[in-house]
């Protein structure tokens, strides 16, 4: 499931796509703002199908050997431990993320995807990690647990022709498959031999965490003039058209989060937009952001606009 990270990340950018369109129509970017988390589940949903996928593949080879003119004894007898791999079957099988998939119309139907794990399997018989596998002794849960995570790190998320899918479909996948992928694994190893096979939920309160969104992504907009003079007061040696625009969304959304969200602990806002700023903005920004935002803080605490609820919350 998501965390806070990931939703002001995707705040972020579609402010940043308000302030370049410099529109007043901030109905539609917030709905692309929801639209977006959304889509994260979507890949991780496809990435979940792929296991599927691989077996599907396997069989038919499995089938074709079987009918080669002159087939030999393992093209007869072939091992069944991959298209057997427990957590591969406890997916095939799972009723939740079937239904999710089919509700969300997520599949991997079509023939040029097909072809997409053909080419994979193709690959995944050459690797060391598929060699190791069907060459132990080991039959056990853990073994296929195991190969499963090792499978999908260093075969299935690293395949380019899936990559340049993702890319097809929504450029901005490419920054959210980490993310995605992460939310996988977590999936597959809370799999145990009793059967429990959960799919992640979207959200871990989706009431709570939509409020979060939207009233994050406006009041940001909302409180703009007087975020933006404060940035200026705070920044007196600068120019506002000399500072990073991605600095300057990312300290306006940490000075309205400050003051609207009085559950939230002061410190955790400063350390979240810090954080954020070294992975979407320049490299010294997150020194800057941090320094201008310890003087926001006083001064907002100093005039009362600063009101945390709850014991340690101010720090």
């Amino acid at each position: 499931m998501l965390n806070r990270r990931h939703l002001r990340i995707k705040v972020l950018q579609s402010l940043y796509a308000f302030y370049q369109s410099k529109s007043d129509e901030y109905s539609k970017l917030e709905k692309d703002v929801f639209n977006s988390v959304e889509r994260i589940y979507d890949l991780y949903l496809y990435l979940l199908l792929t296991f599927s996928e691989l077996k599907n593949q396997a069989e038919r080879r499995i089938e074709e050997n079987k009918k080669k003119i002159l087939p030999t004894q393992e093209d007869l007898n072939p091992s069944l431990k991959f298209v057997e791999n427990r957590i591969i079957l406890l997916l095939e099988s799972n009723e939740i993320l079937r239904k999710i998939s089919e509700t969300r119309r997520i599949n991997w139907l079509g023939d040029e995807n097909q072809e997409i794990f053909r080419k994979m399997f193709l690959q995944i018989r050459e690797s060391e990690t598929y060699f190791e596998f069907m060459n132990n002794d080991l039959e056990n849960f853990e073994d296929d647990l195991a190969f499963a995570v090792g499978l999908f790190k260093t075969e299935i998320a690293n395949f380019p022709l899936l990559y340049n899918y993702f890319e097809e479909r929504d450029i901005h996948w490419l920054d959210d498959i980490d993310l995605a992928c992460s939310m996988v694994i977590k999936t597959i190893k809370s799999f145990d031999p009793e059967g429990k096979n959960n799919i992640m939920p979207l959200y871990k309160d989706e009431i709570d965490e939509k409020e979060f969104i939207r009233l994050l992504f406006r009041k940001t907009i909302l409180m703009d003039e007087e975020s933006e003079q404060l940035i200026d007061e705070l920044t007196n040696n600068w120019e506002l058209d000399r500072i990073a625009k991605m600095d300057i969304i990312l300290m306006k959304m940490a000075i309205a989060e400050f003051q609207i969200f009085n559950n939230i602990p002061t410190k955790v806002t400063l350390n979240e937009y810090i954080e954020i700023s070294k992975f979407y903005s320049t490299p010294k920004s997150n020194g800057f952001i941090n320094g201008v935002l310890d003087k926001a803080i006083v001064r907002l605490e100093k005039e009362g606009k600063i009101k945390k609820v709850g014991r340690g919350l101010k720090n």
